[in-house]
């Protein structure tokens, strides 16, 4: 079960015995906890007021963090589009540049997590913010050393020059105490100053470090030869160039003349007068003891390590890296037991990729790390002899896992949905699974959901979708709205319901709601035999409106011979036709009169076989006989009309 990262509040629970317990139920997004009370059924008494929703990923909410989801996603989407037929040789670069703007995403962050803590007022908000600047900068030092071993993949030399890099990047401290030093009236004899020297020697910022000893040269005249002579070490320590055109086994040979130079300055006694001076010449030589004596101004194991390798080991290889950092580690510590991220490092040194994300699974709140880590690994081609027992790879798994936590996220479950694309064993799985949870709360973000489902042909999502709007509409009384959503749906039997709604609004009202929706249906009214009837009904009355007679006569004794009509509303259909029954020219020819008279018959027999309902007044059932004498006056007038003019016509 995974981790929940937000406690409840405490809650006090009595002893069972008094009849209390802990309830809890699952959700898309985390656990609801709540009291139980079990009662006899005769006693009656108050139930618990405490209801306590633990979420699995807080950090979703947090509107900073937010950025962070948003601006991964877009590196993301592009790192998945980088070509597999290129030469992993030549995707090398771009994979680091890919590393390299993941991790510029973090640390703006970080800084504006760090601004955001240090204006708040809250002291509880600037300690939640604190905690997650430490949770990203734990996160930025993993994914660091991972970029500098594992997707850079440094060669001896160049290996250590990246390690430099990492420690200074995450061992700023000492550039604050320098500020500090230099604006202070006299640097030279500032408490912090010999700190802020030895600091740069250990992170290897030798240059730094001569600039701060001429200041403590020049106050000290008589001490001026034996300055000048850590300055003639510091400026002569060999650094590897990866560009240059010296061999690694030059730069060796030239580093170990220079070592040897400053072993004969300790020997000599050199630094004697200056216990400062010999403590640096001592860290220079790689003086154990003497590193371990700057725990402070080191501060962790792995700055330890790095400046150990600087000083005594230049040349190391990767494959050597673990020795040195189990060594190094030991020593650092001591007695203290390795904390989570002392773990994950260690890992990283051993070179052991799976260990550094099982362990950064289990010691992070969130899945974004190792789901970003693993797929940028997987695309490097680290991780494809590791899959999973059940089936699906370690990179989808963990894709998986991020993508089904964003989709609790009322906003950033649009994002979710390009992970799941990239998922091709489960990823289609999952997302079915998670768009059905996605709340319909507008017309708007159904049209997205929607969307995103017709692109990649859910059928049976769109369907689910279009009838819950449809269902939502129709209550709301917006007919036109639930029509529309019916036909998307291709929902015959619910176009069917709403048609006859629209025929009800209609002999209710005598007037068409939705009139642009109805007359564009097209081709979709032929999804029900109702709705071909609306559609058609409705381009009867624009025939008539434009005084198309003919034309609107012959469509409305199709719709009745069709018998597409429903019965009940067959009476209206008659009633239409009375007053072009009653136009001074004839519309309806005799043997279209005599089809409409056996429609007439057929309906009065059918009224006449049905007994009146005693909830049926009086009055309407008078209306309907007079509908009825009217209609047959009407097309007996016709009828006569009509022969008169085709035996004229014949004659």
């Amino acid at each position: 079960m995974e981790e929940v990262d937000v406690e409840p509040a405490v809650t006090n629970i009595p002893a069972a015995g008094q009849g209390k317990h802990l309830g809890f139920a699952w959700g898309p997004g985390g656990i609801l906890v709540y009291e139980t009370h079990h009662q006899p059924k005769e006693a009656k008494g108050p139930g618990s007021p405490y209801i306590h929703e633990v979420r699995k990923d807080e950090d979703i909410y947090s509107p900073i963090l937010r950025k962070l989801f948003n601006e991964s996603h877009h590196i993301f989407v592009g790192l998945q589009t980088i070509r597999d037929e290129l030469p992993s040789k030549n995707k090398k670069p771009q994979f680091v540049s890919v590393s390299k703007n993941y991790r510029s995403i973090i640390r703006a962050c970080m800084e504006e997590l760090q601004q955001v803590a240090v204006s708040s007022q809250d002291a509880e908000v600037a300690s939640q913010y604190g905690d997650q600047v430490s949770i990203l900068l734990a996160i930025e030092l993993i994914w660091n050393l991972c970029e500098v071993l594992f997707i850079d993949a440094a060669p001896a030399g160049s290996l250590l020059l990246h390690l430099l890099d990492w420690v200074r990047l995450h061992k700023a401290d000492v550039d604050e105490k320098t500020r500090e030093v230099l604006q202070s009236e006299s640097p030279a004899e500032h408490h912090n100053y010999w700190d802020v020297v030895v600091s740069y020697v250990l992170q290897g910022r030798l240059e730094e470090a001569r600039q701060m000893l001429v200041k403590q040269a020049n106050i000290q005249p008589a001490a001026r030869n034996m300055y000048k002579l850590m300055d003639t070490l510091l400026s002569k320590m060999p650094f590897y160039n990866p560009s240059g055109t010296q061999t690694l086994t030059e730069f060796d040979v030239k580093w170990r003349h220079w070592h040897e130079e400053v072993d004969r300055c300790l020997q000599d006694n050199s630094f004697a007068s200056s216990q400062h001076l010999e403590t640096i010449c001592k860290i220079l030589a790689g003086d154990e003891d003497t590193l371990l004596e700057q725990k402070d101004l080191l501060s962790t194991w792995y700055h330890f390590l790095v400046t150990r390798l600087l000083y005594c080991h230049p040349t190391v290889k990767p494959t050597e890296l673990h020795y040195y950092a189990q060594s190094c580690l030991t020593m650092f510590l001591e007695t203290s037991a390795p904390e989570p991220l002392d773990s994950i490092l260690l890992a990283a040194f051993e070179f052991d990729i799976h260990q550094v994300i099982k362990d950064c699974s289990i010691a992070l709140n969130n899945w974004w790390f190792v789901a970003h880590l693993t797929d940028l690994l997987d695309h490097c081609n680290l991780l494809q002899s590791h899959n999973l027992h059940f089936g699906s790879n370690l990179r989808e798994f963990l894709l998986l896992e991020y993508a089904s936590g964003l989709f609790t996220h009322h906003s950033l479950w649009q994002l979710a949905v390009d992970y799941f694309d990239h998922c091709p064993e489960f990823g289609h799985v999952y997302l079915e699974l998670q768009i059905e949870r996605v709340s319909l709360d507008t017309e708007r973000k159904a049209l997205k959901v929607l969307r995103i489902c017709e692109q990649r042909q859910m059928s049976e999502q769109v369907r689910s979708i279009c009838k819950i709007m449809a269902m939502r509409a129709l209550k709301n009384n917006r007919l036109g709205s639930a029509l529309s959503w019916s036909i998307r749906a291709k929902d015959a039997a619910f176009a069917t319901l709403i048609s006859e709604r629209f025929l009800q609004d209609y002999c209710s009202k005598g007037t068409f709601s939705d009139l642009d929706l109805i007359d564009n249906l097209g081709p979709a009214m032929l999804l029900s035999d109702r709705l071909t009837f609306l559609g058609k009904y409705r381009e009867f009355h624009k025939l008539y409106g434009e005084k198309r007679f003919t034309e609107a006569a012959k469509l409305l004794l199709s719709l009745m011979m069709a018998k597409i009509a429903p019965r009940s509303f067959w009476m209206t259909l008659l009633t239409d036709a009375l007053p072009l029954l009653e136009q001074k020219e004839v519309i309806f020819s005799a043997d279209q009169t005599y089809e409409l008279m056996c429609c007439l018959e057929e309906l009065t027999s059918s009224l006449n076989k049905t007994a009146p309902s005693p909830d049926q007044p009086m009055q309407d059932e008078d209306i309907e006989v007079t509908k009825v004498e009217l209609l047959r006056l009407a097309l007996a007038r016709n009828l006569a009309m009509a022969i008169v003019k085709e035996g004229t016509v014949e004659a």
